[in-house]
């Protein structure tokens, strides 16, 4: 998939007209027809199946309904398990341009900026669910998993649950992420997809349970290793390329330490510093090539890395700064491609700066719980994303740098800086 791309100045990018803010349209079924059977291939062909839990107690009645984010398949099997059901579906606003994004307005989509506060949003959903009585699909994690394991889900999902006052539904999926895995260079496996569809509240469990309570429902649901759901269940995925792009997941080498240095190919992960080699076997395991396996396990080796980037944060060392060309997002027309940049994240956050000094952008620490990174984004490169409710700002970074630790650093700086401004308070309340 890609997205509309246009160069122009930054000063021409100012001038350019604002997103506006437009009601949730009634999804139409027509539309949803179509799409139902443009996917049903696709389905086929993974030989899709789902099984359902307490799934009677909704009904035909709207309902929010949360997926976990694995792939480009993920809308497919939304549209698989849920058609005829009238669905709209909350949007990032990249994947809304041009006239695939009118079309998404007629299947009842709304779009929004990633990892950005949205009042709006909310009154959209509620708009969905009470005038046009359609369910809600939503991507709480919505970015795409990296490791196979949940993205950070943001805080307090139970007050958007009270709010909107309908049985929350969780779908997650078996397969999905192992059949088109983004380090993996959009290069389609065949693997067998299911998945579980669940109502964790009624409209009267949400009413009756504590926004902790609900929370905690969600993040059970949420607690998923598709690494280990393939070795436990030995799901083969006997392909030559599986291990094409695992650097982009597994950047430092837990053998010398070094960063940037791994590089994925074919079934192998090695490290160009030390010269170290991996073998990633039919069922997603590594194993070091005549040499101690240091984690065999996949979701194992990313938690080791997310350590290591706490432990510079903790010991203020921890520095990202790079070189980048930036992509700028005002509207649904596209991005505007403005030339180079530089980017840093430190303790204080980001920083971005460009287009002769006129572009300066910094981004608190605490502004998100996570970052909108991605690999191979739209065909164009590995990117960082930051921004505000006006601008979205693309960072391609340049040379060698992981957006995989920047995600890290972001998401364990965000749970330092809370965790000190919990005990601040506590310290003046004692």
């Amino acid at each position: 998939m890609k997205i509309n791309t246009k160069e122009m100045s930054y000063d021409e990018v100012l001038k350019l007209p604002k997103l506006k803010h437009k009601k949730p349209l009634k999804p139409q079924m027509w539309l949803a027809t179509v799409v139902r059977i443009i996917c049903a291939p696709t389905l086929r062909r993974i030989k899709f199946s789902y099984t359902t839990e307490r799934m009677e107690l909704v009904g035909k009645q709207p309902c929010l309904i949360l997926m976990n984010h694995s792939s480009f398949t993920d809308m497919k099997l939304a549209y698989g398990i849920f058609y005829p059901r009238r669905m709209g579906i909350v949007s990032s606003v990249d994947g809304m341009t041009g006239i695939l994004g009118k079309l998404m307005r007629l299947l009842g989509c709304t779009p929004t900026r990633k990892y950005v506060t949205d009042l709006s949003l909310i009154k959209d959903m509620e708009y969905m669910i009470k005038k046009n009585k359609s369910s809600v699909l939503m991507y709480p994690e919505a970015g795409y998993s990296f490791d196979g394991c949940a993205t950070a889900l943001p805080r307090k999902m139970g007050v958007l649950m009270k709010r909107l006052g309908v049985p929350v539904v969780t779908v997650i999926t078996q397969g999905a992420f192992h059949r088109d895995p983004l380090y993996n260079m959009l290069q389609i496996r065949d693997v067998k997809v299911s998945a579980h569809v669940k109502c964790i509240a009624t409209a009267e469990e949400v009413k009756e349970k504590s926004v902790e309570e609900l929370d905690a429902l969600l993040e059970e649901s949420f607690s998923f290793d598709n690494f280990a759901w393939q070795r436990d269940n030995k799901v083969s995925i006997d392909v030559p390329f599986r291990a094409d792009g695992l650097h982009r997941i597994l950047y430092k080498c837990p053998c010398c330490g070094s960063e940037n240095k791994m590089e994925g190919k074919g079934i192998h992960l090695t490290c160009q510093a030390c010269k170290k080699q991996w073998t990633m076997d039919e069922y997603g395991q590594m194993s070091a090539n005549e040499t101690e396996t240091e984690y065999a396990h996949i979701p194992d080796w990313y938690r080791w890395q997310r350590e290591c980037v706490r432990q510079e944060l903790e010991e203020g060392t921890y520095l990202l700064d790079t070189d980048v060309d930036i992509a700028v997002q005002v509207n649904l027309d596209g991005v505007c491609m403005i030339g180079a940049g530089h980017l840093t994240q430190d303790l204080n956050g980001f920083r971005l700066t460009g287009a002769d000094s006129k572009l300066d952008y910094s981004q608190s620490p605490v502004f998100s719980h996570t970052l909108y990174s991605d690999y191979y984004w739209y065909e164009i490169g590995d990117v960082i994303g930051i921004g505000d409710n006006e601008f979205s700002y693309f960072c391609f970074p340049k040379g060698d740098v992981s957006v995989t630790k920047a995600r890290l650093a972001t998401e364990e700086l965000y749970k330092m800086k809370k965790q000190r401004k919990v005990k601040n308070v506590r310290g003046c309340i004692w």
